[in-house]
């Protein structure tokens, strides 16, 4: 269950990690597996939001279709 931040905790939050300034040290990958596994990451990301995407379309389609057949109308439409 993801936590609920108030505007306080989030203030004090941003405080802390500005005084911390965790981005100073990082390095990302430095071997070359590593590099060519970050590398990829836009990739699944792309393909992720594809898949969403095309699951959406489905879902969409299957609406519109319950739609048709309860007004009793039919229409051609086009999906996935």
């Amino acid at each position: 269950m993801p936590r609920h931040w108030t505007d306080e905790q989030k203030a004090t939050q941003s405080a802390l990690i500005h005084s911390w300034r965790p981005w100073t040290k990082s390095t990302g990958a430095k071997t070359a597996e590593g590099k060519a596994i970050c590398s990829q990451n836009v990739i699944v990301g792309k393909r992720n939001k594809q898949k969403a995407l095309e699951q959406a379309m489905r879902e969409f389609y299957s609406a519109l279709a319950k739609i048709d057949a309860l007004t009793g109308k039919r229409k051609e439409r086009r999906g996935i």
